[in-house]
């Protein structure tokens, strides 16, 4: 398999624990292309497609795009239009990211609008595949169908779902609940091939085994994706702060076995990033904080998509 491209800039705490991230990927035997300056990395073990511009988080993505032709995330994505990479990774800037995998790859052919699909973590069972998380903040009833194909495509593949189930992110569960964009987006995913739709789901239903993949737009999904990530984040501290009480420590020593798979099934670096679905390529995109743990996993996630050929069926499922 060709080496994944990964952007050695992108993101808050670049270059070091991307570095770190990429070193144990290639310990475990990936293959791995960092992009990035020529004099940022010395080891034998590691190829390097140079790159002299970064895109900040603050740029406005399209503008960046255009301009930086000489950034990482523009050479990640020409990388895998070339043939020199199978798949990109960046935890830089998220709309750039998307940007530079659009202009540079291009979109399927039958695709409307390429969408996000992130794994919302769902302790005791897979997670739910939020699909658009962020990358179209205003949709047409028929994008919601494409990317309920997509999404269903990435499910099966990543986590071994056979028929996901698929939801209408809503605001009730009954059919003629929700404004007329998924009202009629409702009708059309009934007909829809190539998806189990179960109908209407809610906000609640997204950390629960009641669904594999929950549709809805860019605006909506990101608020979501967004509002259950402070959730856990206050969880977790709150939890932290009570087991720091000496009065507790005692018991929570003894509860932290059990605890501790719980946390790791929380953690966002557990699954190493959201899938940008519907370019002509694999795109993992990682979060602005990814670490060496969620590097190396947006690595893993990246070469597994690439090796099961999710382009292609995507491409199939659409024509």
């Amino acid at each position: 398999m060709l080496p994944i491209a990964v952007d050695a800039l992108g993101g808050d705490r670049a270059p070091g624990e991307i570095l770190a991230g990429v070193r144990r990927a290639v310990d475990d035997g990936l293959p791995v292309v960092l992009v990035g300056p020529p004099d940022l990395v010395h080891d034998p073990d590691i190829e390097l497609i140079p790159a002299s511009e970064v895109i900040a988080m603050g740029e406005e993505p399209g503008a960046a795009v255009r301009t930086k032709k000489d950034s990482t995330l523009v050479r990640a994505a020409e990388a895998v239009r070339d043939g020199r990479a199978s798949a990109m990774v960046s935890a830089g800037n998220t709309g750039a990211t998307m940007a530079s995998a659009l202009l540079r790859m291009g979109r399927i052919k039958g695709v409307k609008r390429p969408a996000v699909a992130a794994p919302i973590p769902v302790p005791g069972s897979t997670p739910t595949v939020l699909i658009d998380a962020g990358a179209n903040a205003e949709v047409q009833p028929e994008w919601l169908v494409q990317f309920a194909q997509m999404g269903s495509v990435y499910t099966r593949q990543r986590f071994h779902i056979d028929e996901p189930r698929v939801g209408l992110l809503s605001i009730g569960e009954e059919p003629g609940k929700g404004d007329p964009l998924r009202k009629e987006a409702f009708a059309l995913l009934q007909k829809a091939p190539g998806i189990r739709f179960i109908g209407n789901v809610e906000g609640r239903d997204l950390m629960t085994d009641a669904l594999d993949v929950a549709v809805t737009d860019g605006f909506t999904g990101n608020v979501a994706l967004k509002t259950l990530e402070g959730g856990v984040k206050a969880l977790i501290v709150a939890l932290l702060a009570a087991f720091a009480d000496p009065a507790y420590r005692e018991h929570a020593a003894a509860l932290m076995p059990a605890l501790l798979p719980l946390y790791a099934a929380l953690d966002p670096d557990t699954y190493g990033g959201a899938v940008l679905l519907g370019v002509d390529g694999v795109c993992v995109i990682s979060h602005g904080s990814t670490g060496a743990t969620a590097m190396r996993n947006a690595i893993g996630v990246a070469h597994e998509m690439v090796a099961h050929g999710m382009v292609d069926e995507i491409r199939a499922v659409l024509s």
